[in-house]
């Protein structure tokens, strides 16, 4: 069930025309007359599931349209160029984008709790701390000497705010998340274990063997920034570590000190990115991608799934493979493989192609 009552919040019913307005959408002229507006939505669900009450979405692409036809929705939320396959049963709330109309309306439905103004009886707050009477701080949270929370923030359970940490308006750090030696901008949601501003990987090779090098920078997050589950970035060794406004960070990625992360870039899960490698604005890694230190990653370039970086990225490129490449020169790689694979052929010993004469089939 969509927005479970257990764990979510919920409003409404809503009418058809605040939820048209809540989706800044527009309807279906057939259905613009008073009436309709008029209609009560009480929910929403996915497109199979949803009942004769409830409010759906459905993306352009042939393998959605069953599931369209089909539909015992009130009201679905569509492209216009899907508009004439509503049923004609529902109303056809049409959206340029119909994914970013439902995100609009779900928050109508199910809004973020707001945060309960006030500190937990059990949480350790250092007196020079400056905490916002909107704010919230959670039960058993750690919150250290001269660090400085903004209104309407929310601390979670057992979270632990290093000392001097300054966070801003609007920001949601989750249960058990450390932040250290940082400065956090407005509306960031630091996600349940997430570690935030710890000592980056640095260390000198001696003779004797390791020598630490101290890491005397900080952690500064933009503002509207998402940081995923367990995920890790380590504050800079003399730079900063920068994590651009607008950037989405997946669960369980790795950033290492130094590193300059642009605006409105997306890292998804389990990828790493290297010390003082710099990504410009608008950059995406796909899962378990990897970047080497000290590189540069150009303006909307785009890191394929487990792709290894190991040089400068021009802007605008696609990149997969390990090492990483070019998308069009990976493919044609892939595709002579397979050629050789299905003709028998295999590398001779001076890198010179030759034909198996009698391949293994397995």
């Amino acid at each position: 069930m969509a927005g479970d009552p257990r764990f979510f919040q919920r409003t409404g019913p809503h009418s058809l025309a605040t939820v048209v307005d809540a989706a800044s959408a527009g309807m279906d002229a057939d259905w613009a007359e008073a009436p309709p507006r008029r209609l009560m939505l009480h929910g929403i669900a996915p497109l199979a599931a949803a009942a004769e009450h409830d409010v759906t979405f459905c993306l352009n692409g042939r393998k959605h349209r069953p599931a369209l036809a089909e539909t015992a929705a009130a009201a679905v939320i569509v492209h216009a160029d899907m508009k004439d396959l509503v049923p004609a049963t529902a109303v056809a709330i049409v959206a340029a984008d119909p994914l970013v109309a439902f995100s609009k309306v779900a928050a109508l439905f199910h809004p973020q709790p707001p945060a309960k103004p006030g500190i937990h009886p059990s949480a350790v707050v250092a007196a020079s701390a400056t905490i916002d009477p909107a704010a919230e701080v959670g039960p058993l949270a750690v919150i250290g000497e001269n660090v400085t929370i903004g209104p309407r923030s929310r601390i979670g359970a057992l979270a632990a705010i290093g000392d001097g940490v300054r966070i801003g308006r609007d920001v949601r750090i989750g249960a058990q998340a450390s932040v250290s030696h940082a400065l956090i901008g407005d509306r960031v949601y630091i996600y349940p274990g997430a570690r935030i501003g710890q000592e980056g990987f640095g260390f000198a090779v001696t003779a004797q063997g390791f020598h630490t090098v101290p890491q005397l920078g900080r952690v500064v997050i933009g503002d509207d920034v998402e940081v995923g589950a367990n995920t890790t970035v380590d504050r800079g060794t003399l730079h900063d570590t920068v994590i651009g406004a607008g950037t989405r960070i997946d669960n369980l990625v790795q950033i290492a000190h130094n590193v300059q992360v642009g605006r409105s870039c997306v890292i998804v899960a389990q990828v790493g990115i290297s010390g003082s490698t710099i990504l410009e604005d608008h950059v995406v890694f796909a899962g378990q991608s990897a970047v080497a230190g000290h590189l540069r990653i150009g303006t909307g370039a785009r890191i394929g799934a487990q792709a290894g970086v190991i040089a400068d990225v021009p802007a605008r490129s696609e990149l997969l493979g390990s090492p990483a490449q070019p998308v069009k020169a990976f493919f044609r790689e892939v595709a002579t493989i397979r050629r050789w694979v299905k003709a028998g052929v295999r590398p001779a010993s001076h890198g010179e192609p030759k034909t198996n004469s009698n391949p293994d089939p397995d």
